[in-house]
């Protein structure tokens, strides 16, 4: 039997690296507002939060620049990467905003969404609501109109570095 490390006292540093423990898919998100393009990376994104209305969501911290931005845009297009997307995951979370989009293929919607081509799951976004949660908000999505892809391998993020699924025997 293998014998589990002790337990240690929570603070940001060490909750940060337990949370690398858990591997989660990645999300571009892209809107228009204020005639600029704001995009963000989220790793806490997720989907299933209600099927009646159809709603998704993701924590942002309060510190961002950019959420705020791209809050105020009437549509948001979310993009769940594919493994395909590692070589460009870094620039789009980068932190020169204007080169985030420089050289990366990406598709407006006519309700002004932005997405990623070859993303698994491509979805048109708005804000439905936000509730505060500690130093993050929590951000709830309704979702308007979705496309996917059966045949893309996701992009996982897990112990802070890019992975890809392996089939289990």
């Amino acid at each position: 039997m293998n014998h589990a490390p002790d337990l240690v006292a929570v603070d940001p540093s060490t909750l940060r690296n337990a949370f690398a423990q858990f591997p989660s898919g990645v999300a571009a998100l892209i809107g228009q507002a204020g005639g600029q393009t704001h995009v963000m990376v989220a790793s806490s994104f997720a989907v299933g939060v209600s099927l009646e209305p159809a709603l998704a969501m993701f924590a942002v911290q309060r510190s961002s620049t950019t959420w705020p931005d791209l809050a105020k845009a009437d549509r948001i297009g979310v993009s769940v990467l594919s493994d395909i997307h590692a070589p460009i995951c870094r620039q789009l979370a980068g932190r020169d905003k204007d080169r985030r989009l420089s050289g990366v293929a990406h598709e407006r919607r006519p309700g002004g969404a932005i997405v990623l081509p070859e993303a698994s799951l491509r979805m048109d976004c708005r804000v439905y609501a936000t509730h505060p949660a500690g130093d993050h908000d929590v951000v709830i999505l309704e979702v308007l109109a979705v496309q996917f892809d059966d045949e893309c391998e996701p992009l996982i993020w897990h112990r802070s570095a890019f992975r890809a699924l392996a089939q289990a025997s």
